[in-house]
């Protein structure tokens, strides 16, 4: 949800060894049952500060000071500012409990590895056993680091689900069969009509953002393996058939005028009139989109959901290595995880003042509930969660069926180690950044553009992270 709400424009030093961190595990006394003062945990989340976040932790902590003698302090840090926010606290050696992670912010895999969180398998055992077997076991898998669990997933839609957006009104007018659309090739002659017939509307909207779906698993952008390959075999996907095919496409689409011309720099922005976009989705998606974007739309799916590493590392929370209270941090994430007041009230808020019941599971917000507003996919299990008054009843049980029918990645568990190549990724990046906007949203000629950017990567040693990632993976394999 959050990359499409980026797209949308509507919302997106000091390290401790584990081993040491876990040793000081074993000496705190500050498990459940213990009497004596309250434990304070000090938790960075990632959202906007909110007025009444106060208000609703000082409600919380009396439920938890009864059930586990521990309170909580919530420290929000809006996104774009915090995972170099985080950044600094950590390489600081702050103190504090627990942090939101994942694969887009506050680098789970990179401060796992550093030493900035701590593993949490025996937590997990002693003090978090319903968490562990209520969140879904691909998570748990997707979460390992080098074999150790390093944070507690939040127990979500699982899989990777790239879908195409449409415009209701357009798709009713020309009465378009969307739910036949599913490839890049496919979108042509509704496009075509689109630019025909709605001058003022732009066909396919894009923004710097934008990338092409493939039927890889980017390991690490843009190398990978194919999703259906077994072998694992890995690949610049620059250098594939199908990434030359849909490129080519976009090309097409662009000089024709399908695109907005500004796409390979466009900052995204909701008041564009556009027929078609491309966001990451979930079941019932197109109500939380209609809601935000003001006009009613329908999607299809690009492919099928399939689980990767980054999907199952795309929310978690992890405890410090700076932490005095890792116990009492588990406790906590726990009732988190598995307590629906806990959970509820982190979400929502307090009853009779940013929500009211209009059933045992469904609720109303409130006009106050502006001052209460939290992303609520990062803050632990969304299916203990209410349903709001416009979610359809069976929203969690078909969340769960699509779980159970996302396919794997074939690399799903293996984490590559970057150590060995550090200056070639960092490079490998500048490179795409230079060359993949303007690449992905058919800005220029693919043939010549590819290959400038091929050679620029050859020379900054993508045969030598390659080589290393295929290295790894092969070890991985046959450790299975």
């Amino acid at each position: 949800m959050t990359k499409f709400k980026k797209l949308f424009a509507l919302s997106m030093g000091v390290v401790m060894a584990s081993s040491v961190a876990l040793t000081g595990c074993g000496e705190k006394k500050d498990a459940a049952g213990d009497k004596g003062e309250a434990v304070n945990l000090v938790w960075y989340t990632i959202g906007a500060p909110q007025k009444d976040t106060k208000k609703v932790t000082d409600e919380l902590n009396k439920y938890l000071k009864d059930k586990i003698n521990a309170t909580v302090e919530m420290k929000q840090i809006d996104f774009g500012d915090y995972t170099k926010k985080m950044q600094v606290i950590i390489n600081s050696g702050e103190e504090y409990d627990i942090a939101f992670a994942c694969s887009w912010a506050n680098d789970y895999l990179l401060n796992s590895r550093k030493g900035a969180f701590i593993p949490i398998d025996d937590l997990l055992d002693k003090y978090g056993k319903e968490t562990k077997e209520t969140v879904d076991k691909r998570f748990w898998e997707g979460a390992k680091v080098n074999g150790k669990i390093y944070g507690v997933p939040t127990n979500k839609e699982i899989g990777v689900m790239p879908e195409w957006v449409f415009t209701k009104e357009y798709v009713d007018k020309y009465n378009i069969p969307y739910k036949d659309i599913h490839s890049l090739q496919d979108l042509e002659p509704w496009l075509q009509k689109i630019k025909e017939n709605e001058p003022d509307v732009t066909p396919l909207y894009i923004t710097k953002d934008y990338s092409i779906i493939t039927q890889f698993d980017k390991l690490m952008d843009p190398i990978g393996v194919k999703l259906n390959d077994k072998d694992l075999k890995v690949v610049n996907v620059f250098d594939t058939p199908e990434m030359k095919k849909d490129l080519e496409t976009m090309r097409s689409y662009y000089e024709k005028g399908y695109i907005n011309k500004d796409a390979a720099t466009a900052q995204a922005d909701k008041t564009v009139k556009r027929f078609i976009a491309k966001a990451d989705g979930q079941p019932f998606a197109e109500t939380l989109w209609s809601k935000d974007l003001g006009y009613e739309v329908v999607s299809s799916k690009i492919i099928d959901p399939y689980v990767s590493n980054g999907s199952t590392t795309g929310s978690l929370q992890c405890i410090s290595a700076t932490s005095k209270h890792p116990e009492k941090a588990m406790e906590f994430l726990n009732l988190l995880n598995t307590d629906p007041y806990v959970r509820n009230m982190v979400n929502f808020g307090l009853e009779g003042t940013h929500y009211e019941k209009i059933s045992d599971n469904k609720i109303k917000l409130t006009d106050d509930s502006k001052n209460y507003q939290v992303p609520y996919f990062s803050l632990g299990n969304l299916f203990i969660t209410y349903l709001l008054e416009s979610d359809p009843d069976n929203k969690w049980e078909e969340f769960k069926k699509c779980n159970e029918e996302a396919k794997a990645s074939p690399a799903l568990g293996f984490n590559f180690d970057p150590t060995n190549v550090t200056t070639e990724i960092a490079a490998v990046k500048n490179i795409l950044d230079e060359f993949g906007p303007s690449l992905y949203s058919g800005s220029v000629p693919v043939d010549e553009y590819v290959n400038k950017m091929n050679e620029k990567l050859k020379a900054a040693g993508i045969d030598k992270i390659i080589t290393e990632m295929q290295k790894q993976i092969d070890e991985w394999k046959t450790s299975k």
